[in-house]
């Protein structure tokens, strides 16, 4: 599993693993992966600061990246506080009323919600990459598409390659034109944030669309043989996120959410709007189903939907309420049944993906035969 992206970077595998766990993204690195820990949950510089810290203690030398979530587009002098002005009243209540039918208690009197999306604001952004930029992280990826020119010229500056996700090849010759160094290829099957593409079908566009930057597929790949596909489609290596939940190295913060992912379903996931106002794919629960209902409020755009649902999701975590729990899981979830070591992923990825070589090199042998 070794591409010419692979060799550039130094790592031994061309799999690259996205996750919010420093300690899964330690754990990639250090089994010859290449692991991009996730900035969006960071809104203190100090915290990220000190899993920077962490991870280098424990990545033994080997790279790693950062992922944040950076609108191309600047926003001036908007807080928080502007934002959360926007939400009406109506969906405060609606929330209200679904968390009271389940009867989920309360946070604790001075409580602060443990779960707020807010690294997609352009000033938290900014404070996480001039941490960031402070280590020797070697590859900056960006969940919104290419991140603003400036942060791209700095990244280049210090020898950092810049990655962006791509649900189309028309992203993706954007991607290209703002000068990005890879395009990661994103499928419909993905966890989070998605597009309308199937990965089978989107992969090889992209490829086509941007050569010759080198493409990364993404979405519902999760075994070995599915990592020999993706080569053969073009990649030079995959972005895997979901695969990781389930590794014992992962501190997902609800024993019943990893029981849930254990037993899930490839069809168990669902494209909603209901935890970002972006479609991204997660666990189908009564929350999604309640912010799907055509009844309701529907849900509000990016990134008021956020900030309202923030609080309610700490509290249904917290106390564990099943119906409601869930978590962004790709489709590959079917496969994540058990709780492995990040090495016993790896070791399983590279077993299926030399049975997979080896099957078409025999394909290829008799046919040359014939």
């Amino acid at each position: 599993m070794q591409t010419e992206l692979s060799n550039t970077l130094g790592v031994q595998y061309a799999v690259f693993g996205f996750t919010p766990f420093p300690a899964v993204a330690a754990a990639i690195s250090r089994a010859g992966g290449f692991g991009v820990l996730g900035a969006v949950r960071y809104t203190a510089p100090d915290d990220l600061k000190r899993d920077l810290d962490w991870i280098e203690a424990h990545v033994d030398g080997r790279p790693y990246g950062l992922d944040v979530v950076m609108p191309a587009k600047k926003v001036e002098g908007v807080t928080e506080a502007d934002i959360e002005a926007l939400i009406p009243e109506s969906h405060r209540q609606f929330v209200k009323d679904t968390l009271a039918q389940y009867g989920v208690p309360e946070l604790a009197e001075g409580e602060a919600s443990g779960w707020r999306i807010t690294g997609w604001m352009e000033q938290v952004a900014r404070s996480q990459l001039d941490v960031a930029f402070d280590y020797p992280i070697k590859l900056l990826a960006n969940a919104l598409g290419s991140p603003p020119a400036d942060v791209v010229d700095r990244a280049h500056e210090r020898g950092i390659l810049v990655a962006a996700l791509a649900g189309s090849a028309r992203h993706a010759r954007k991607h290209a034109d703002a000068g990005i160094d890879i395009v990661v290829a994103q499928g419909y099957e993905a966890g989070g944030h998605t597009g309308e593409i199937a990965s089978m079908v989107l992969t090889p566009e992209v490829v086509d669309a941007v050569a010759p930057l080198p493409v990364l597929a993404a979405g519902g790949i999760g075994s070995g043989q599915q990592v020999a596909a993706a080569l053969a489609l073009g990649a030079q290596g995959v972005w895997l996120g979901s695969l990781w939940l389930t590794t014992t190295e992962a501190e997902l913060p609800s024993p019943r959410l990893i029981e849930k992912l254990l037993a899930a379903g490839s069809g168990d996931t669902v494209r909603s709007r209901a935890l970002t106002g972006k479609p991204a794919r997660q666990l189908r629960t009564e929350w999604t189903e309640a912010w799907d209902d055509p009844a309701g409020p529907g849900t509000l755009p990016m990134p008021l939907q956020g900030l309202l649902v923030a609080e309610a999701v700490s509290r249904i975590q917290k106390y564990e309420v099943e119906p409601l729990l869930g978590t962004p899981v790709g489709q590959i979830v079917g496969r994540m049944n058990s709780e492995r070591s990040v090495q016993a992923v790896f070791d399983d990825l590279t077993r299926g993906f030399e049975e997979a070589v080896d099957r078409i090199n025999r394909i290829a042998g008799r046919s040359e035969g014939q």
